[in-house]
């Protein structure tokens, strides 16, 4: 019997959460400086609940042109952006459409390594040549896998995944492609995308925004620039931040 396809959304819908990971995003996007356009044109792949384009589309003091689009349409939000639906990784604007593109938690939906990279190579091509790319998703490698929330679920071979589903009793098809770092550079380095970790910046974020006051953010501000290298290697998520090569 052939394995089944159809692979689910896995949108988190929660308004609050949305806005936070919009600010968090901003705040990633403004450590590599964004073009000096008015308005930015911002694509958001994957919009789920619309929180994140609503949050861009009515930024309080910069400008955004924003567009968002998905395979379902799940949107809560619904103001301050168009809205398109599409199918496959394939993506319907013209080349350099937009400044800024926002993929977060994506990729591991698309399907294969194929996929994947058309995923990539079609960010790459709208995106505009001074341009900025927020990727993220999970690592194969955390404890918890984020979707069924079962302890190792990535850690087994693919072959052996939809078979520990089922064992208990999540579903019968493991529909998600999480990858390991080494992974997931492979795969960039193989599309006309420059890219650097920005995983370290991420964390730091945290320390800043959300674990601020308790005791584990005091302890890892002390700690050293090559055990934040390190730590990239292992964050739960993770987090590029992509750019045209140059040439």
């Amino acid at each position: 019997m052939s394995e089944p396809t159809d692979r689910q959304p896995h949108a988190n819908l929660d308004p609050a959460s949305r806005q936070g990971k919009a600010e968090k995003i901003e705040r990633l996007l403004g450590k590599v400086g964004l073009p000096a356009r008015t308005p930015l044109r911002l694509l958001e792949i994957g919009t789920g609940g619309g929180g994140i384009a609503t949050y861009f589309g009515s930024h309080a003091s910069r400008a955004y042109e924003v567009t968002a689009v998905d395979t379902v349409d799940q949107r809560i939000r619904t103001e301050g952006y168009r809205f398109l639906q599409v199918s496959g990784v394939e993506l319907p604007f013209p080349d350099g459409s937009f400044d800024v593109v926002v993929s977060n938690h994506v990729i591991e939906h698309v399907g294969d390594a194929r996929n994947q990279k058309g995923h990539l190579k079609e960010m790459s091509r709208v995106l505009s040549h001074d341009g900025v790319i927020y990727l993220a998703c999970p690592n194969r490698w955390q404890w918890v896998e984020p979707h069924y929330h079962l302890a190792l679920l990535s850690w087994w071979p693919r072959s052996w995944r939809s078979f520990y589903l089922a064992l208990r009793g999540k579903g019968s098809f493991y529909d998600c492609e999480p990858l390991s770092k080494r992974a997931l550079e492979r795969l960039l380095g193989a599309v006309p995308l420059a890219f650097r970790n920005a995983c370290p910046e991420a964390m730091s974020d945290v320390l800043e925004h959300e674990l601020a006051g308790r005791p584990v953010a005091g302890i890892l501000r002390w700690m050293p620039a090559w055990g934040w290298r390190i730590l990239a290697g292992v964050c739960p998520t993770h987090v590029y931040l992509l750019g045209k090569q140059p040439g």
